[in-house]
């Protein structure tokens, strides 16, 4: 049996995000689905893994339900596929942030950065005057990252702050282009340092894996494989499963 896989998140306002837990724990519980979900004041973001006609619904119920009441209309979402179920059990959790970052001025509802569509990156990466820059933990970028790109050298994505507060000038560094897997934090990133007077910031809309997905190998300048944080541990061009030693989903 092949799961379907589905990789989604938005920012938007929930301020009854607390309210919302346990009937969207009990939709996804309702149509088998596993895999881990954060909501906060801010948006929403998870992954999860099911059979395609579980994940079909829950994307309807999240984009058109009364759940959500239409705030998920612009939800960012991706598909891929496991062999086998790639998480042990499902998570309903209550975040201050989606991801966390720890800037209140960081707010993507209100400002972040051109989003680039994976067909356009690697014009806008391979420009003698753009900074590429991976958002994304060390560990992560040692198993593969865009050619040409800035490791920020982070163990945890809050550290973003202090990698841009010592390499990072608004008067030398005008262009600057960042990703990260999905795009959520690389999205939260260019909101941080549009607020911090950086004037060209732009992102890969949905990130490595949509790259990944629409990219040929051929004309890719990915080099590695992308982690995936459930037991598929990493993924390839076309989104195709690495054969690794897995790891929990904890």
């Amino acid at each position: 049996m092949t799961y379907q896989v589905a990789a989604f998140y938005q920012f938007a306002a929930l301020p009854d995000f607390r309210e919302l837990r346990e009937p969207l724990r009990v939709l996804c519980a309702s149509l088998g689905l596993k895999g881990s979900v954060l909501l906060a004041h801010e948006g929403i973001n998870g992954t999860l893994a099911g059979e395609a006609c579980g994940i079909g619904e829950l994307v309807n119920a999240l984009r058109d339900g009364p759940l959500f009441g239409g705030r998920l209309d612009n939800l960012e979402l991706k598909f891929s596929a496991a062999s086998t179920m790639p998480f042990q059990r499902l998570k309903i959790r209550l975040k201050k942030e989606i991801v966390t970052l720890g800037a209140a001025e960081a707010d993507p509802t209100r400002q972040v950065g051109t989003y680039v569509d994976p067909a356009d990156w690697n014009d806008l990466i391979v420009a003698p005057d753009t900074l590429v820059i991976d958002t994304r933990n060390e560990f992560e970028v040692a198993m593969g990252t865009f050619a040409g790109a800035v490791d920020p050298g982070i163990k945890s994505f809050g550290q973003f702050k202090d990698f841009a507060a010592r390499h990072l000038d608004p008067e030398k560094h005008r262009r600057i282009a960042m990703f990260c897997t999905g795009g959520i934090r690389c999205e939260k990133a260019s909101s941080y340092l549009l607020s911090r007077g950086f004037a060209e910031v732009y992102h890969l809309k949905g990130g490595i894996l949509k790259y990944l997905e629409g990219v040929p190998e051929a004309n890719s300048r990915w080099r590695g494989e992308c982690f995936v944080f459930d037991g598929r541990v990493a993924l390839g061009h076309g989104l195709r499963e690495r054969k690794m030693e897995r790891q929990s989903d904890e």
